[in-house]
């Protein structure tokens, strides 16, 4: 496996993967890394990126990503729920959908019924488009 050299590590990078290496030097393989560790590695993923954080610190991405609350995807900081009640009667409103793809679709619905609209959001989700 390649590593970095430390000369290519950012310097506060650098700092917490020493205090990582110190810890688990000194604990149990699997044990839980303390949240004041977390808490330096969520600032260093915030400013130097995801994915460069974990390997750089050989932390787990997902985890990481979780703490640090960071949006890796046009969706995941615009997607939205909304619910709408079988059975009722929209006046009218406008409805657009974006899938991961790009593709969009836009919808305006003239006293539809919300099944309907759940039905057309469906098949475009789950199209190869």
């Amino acid at each position: 496996m390649e590593t970095r050299k430390p000369s290519e590590i950012p310097t506060d990078m650098e700092e917490v993967r020493q205090q990582l290496e110190s810890w688990r030097s000194a604990h149990a393989h699997r044990s839980r890394i303390p949240e004041e560790l977390w808490g330096s590695a969520v600032k260093i993923a915030r400013r130097h990126g995801l994915y460069r954080t974990s390997k750089t610190l050989r932390l787990d991405y997902a985890n990481l990503k979780n703490r640090a609350g960071i949006p890796t995807s046009k969706t995941d900081s615009a997607s939205a729920f909304v619910e709408l009640l079988g059975g009722q009667r929209l006046p009218e409103c406008v409805v657009e959908l974006e899938n991961a793809r790009g593709k969009k679709m836009r919808i305006h619905l003239r006293g539809m019924e919300a099944p309907d609209l759940g039905l057309l959001s469906r098949m475009f989700w789950s199209s190869k488009a």
